[in-house]
């Protein structure tokens, strides 16, 4: 096994880890990188948001809102929308209620519109198709279920700030606490496809009002002429910092691990992850809050001497998803048994079938080309 010095992954978490001659690892390359991108200081920094406000502010004239955010009671967003109001911004607030959301969530949401005077939209899927959904991808054994949620926000957001007008899009993301995440980790949200493929094999209902970025919404999209802002990414961004100012003025409650504001995230993220990929997200999190100098290598490695679950919370959490998704335990437990699959080994977006369907027919022939070949 190979460690990085400088952040706490090695290549148990990703065996194509690389170390330089300092002992840098590439995914704290990438973080600098990154960093060297998108953060903005100083002079800089200030002249691109007074000059982005402006210009949301000149398009939201006479309008009902200048802009929208995607509030999920999380921290990030929460700022988010904490400091629209102090920019003296006009913001929709949108949630996406996937039946998930903790007692936290609800209640910091609720506080964030109350306390800035935002209106609030809330979107809700339909329930039992996106169960069909999660369980299919249960049953398929790929890493990355939280595709489901990110891809349904992510056109439902587009929708809604069309529908209201709405040029901006103000996001979370942010380098100092999301810079570094190993890329087999996770899967591309955007990829229809490999939703329907995955859904096809193992889903039993019929996905009738589930929002796909096909390319039609896709296309809807590259026309819209919506942008996003991500602009906690030009402001100075403390984790911890933040936290205390978003409980000492809105009343916000601090709900535990990164995106730990649902339920489902906080099973996904503290046991079906560890337990059945051996990926424990905690690891890339506190990377980034090394590399970001918000935490020292030292601070890291005490972190991870906890369980990535306290084992009440673990206990009460896996009664409440496995009664809402309908599964027995026993019927989860053989789920966690079966072998771990790849997105790649069903449909894809990019695949060269799905642009020349005529050619369906030989796709078997190629993936046992593939096989033989060593090539999948």
């Amino acid at each position: 096994m190979i460690a990085c010095k400088n952040c706490i992954l090695d290549s148990n978490d990703d065996p194509n880890l690389t170390i330089d001659e300092n002992g840098y690892c590439n995914h704290c390359h990438w973080y600098l990188s990154e960093a060297t991108i998108f953060l903005k200081q100083g002079n800089e920094a200030e002249t691109l948001l007074a000059n982005t406000v402006a210009k949301i502010k000149e398009y939201g004239k006479n309008k009902n809102y200048d802009c929208l955010i995607g509030l999920s009671g999380g921290v990030d967003s929460s700022y988010v929308a904490y400091k629209a109001k102090q920019l003296g911004l006009r913001a929709l607030c949108v949630h996406f209620d996937n039946g998930w959301n903790s007692e936290y969530a609800v209640m910091n949401i609720q506080n964030i519109v109350n306390k800035l005077d935002f209106d609030l939209y809330t979107y809700v899927i339909n329930w039992e198709e996106f169960k069909d959904l999660q369980i299919a991808y249960l049953k398929a054994s790929v890493i990355d279920i939280e595709v489901l949620t990110d891809h349904a926000i992510y056109g439902t957001m587009f929708k809604i700030a069309k529908d209201n007008d709405i040029k901006y899009v103000l996001g979370g993301h942010n380098v100092v606490t999301e810079g570094i995440l190993p890329y087999h980790w996770t899967y591309n949200k955007k990829d229809y496809i490999n939703i329907k493929a995955i859904h096809k094999e193992y889903g039993s209902l019929k996905l009738n009002t589930f929002p796909f970025l096909d390319r039609k919404m896709k296309r809807f999209i590259e026309k819209s002429g919506i942008e996003f802002v991500n602009y906690l990414n030009w402001m100075p961004y403390v984790k911890d910092e933040i936290k205390q100012l978003l409980q000492k003025e809105l009343g916000w409650k601090d709900y535990g691990g990164k995106h730990y504001e649902s339920i489902w995230t906080r099973f996904y993220q503290g046991y079906i992850l560890p337990v059945k990929f051996g990926v424990d997200k905690r690891k890339a999190h506190l990377s980034t809050l090394i590399c970001s100098g918000q935490m020292t290598r030292e601070q890291a490695l005490e972190e991870m001497k906890n369980p990535p679950y306290e084992e009440s919370q673990l206990k009460i959490d896996k009664e409440f998803v496995l009664k809402k998704l309908e599964l027995t335990e026993e019927a989860f437990n053989t789920i966690m048994r079966e072998p771990i699959r790849s997105h790649r080994d069903f449909e894809t977006e990019g695949s060269f079938f799905n642009y020349y369907p005529v050619l369906k027919p030989l796709k078997p022939l190629w993936s046992m080309y593939k096989k033989i070949s060593g090539k999948a």
